[in-house]
């Protein structure tokens, strides 16, 4: 296991600074003037614009501008806006926010995931079945953005039962709804895939076998047929984590929650550029580790795989 896990961290590295360079090359090199709106409604003169390129080394190739930043980062400094505001502290005032949203998503989408999933998957075919059909169909079919309008206009506004919008604190219940609506889709999806890898295996021989010893039905679940039922849904929970964070978007802007996704957008709609490509390297790391972290649950579900 120990050599396994020195080999998967030094295959990161290569993946990691190839994402990270093509995100470089890709965001810098996006069409249009940086300092565009920078200085009113004139144009910027030549003279802030030059000292802005010389400040942040923007004549450099942009091999040379990559191999800066790598350098600074692995220093800790995430660099500066065009403004003077340490990226550094942007993140890090954002990113708790949504990490805890998404945290929040990923154990409501696992719960009701999952549990819808090996209900049907045990009895097929029934109400039970069709209804957490349709209803995953449903939240499939429907832009989060719908989603999340509806929740807030009838939750929170009508009905009174949680506030429209999160409060600075973040506190839990308030992000019992954005997390629903955030993760609804990827629940839909767990309870799908849960459902159709339940179906398959309890059909498997050593469930027959589990049966016929004569144990309890409970334990033919809990212990054979639900634990190599979950890889496939380890593998989407395990991914889904960083997919959440970075498509958070839409939910905090509906709920109002100062996250990545909300900086992200602003610093798009503003090019700040620098911004972009930080948080979207943590994003990256969030990516790389999660994956690492499946490959090597799989080994704790399934005893019969071994990692040398």
């Amino acid at each position: 296991m120990g050599r396994y896990l020195l080999r998967r961290l030094l295959q990161l590295v290569p993946v990691f600074i190839g994402t990270t360079f093509l995100l470089y090359w890709l965001v810098w090199k996006v069409p249009g003037d940086p300092f565009a709106g920078k200085c009113g409604e004139r144009p910027c003169p030549d003279s802030f614009v030059n000292m802005m390129k010389d400040k942040f080394k923007l004549d450099e190739p942009l091999i040379v501008q990559y191999g800066n930043y790598m350098k600074n980062l692995f220093q800790g400094d995430f660099g500066q806006t065009w403004g003077g505001r340490d990226i550094g502290d942007i993140i890090a005032t954002s990113y708790p926010n949504t990490l805890k949203l998404a945290l929040v998503a990923l154990a409501i989408e696992a719960l009701i995931g999952l549990t819808a999933g090996v209900l049907t998957g045990l009895r097929r075919n029934g109400f039970l079945d069709n209804l957490v059909l349709v209803s995953s169909l449903f939240l499939i079919a429907l832009p989060i953005f719908v989603i999340g309008f509806v929740a807030q206009w009838l939750l929170g506004v009508q009905l009174h039962i949680v506030e429209p919008t999160v409060s600075n604190e973040m506190r839990l219940s308030e992000l019992i709804v954005p997390g629903f609506v955030l993760g609804s889709a990827s629940m839909a999806y767990i309870a799908r895939l849960a459902r159709t890898s339940i179906a398959e295996n309890r059909r498997a021989d050593y469930v027959r076998t589990a049966i016929a010893k004569g144990l309890p039905m409970r334990r033919v679940v809990g212990v054979h047929l639900l634990r190599n039922s979950l890889i496939p849904v380890v593998t989407l929970l395990g991914t889904d984590l960083g997919a959440l964070m970075g498509g958070a978007i839409v939910t905090e802007g509906i709920f109002r929650i100062n996250g990545i996704g909300q900086q992200v957008y602003r610093a798009i709609v503003t090019k700040e550029s620098a911004t972009v490509v930080s948080i979207v390297v943590v994003l990256v790391v969030v990516y790389l580790l999660m994956n690492l972290l499946v490959d090597l649950l799989y080994a704790a579900l399934d005893p019969r795989i071994r990692y040398e």
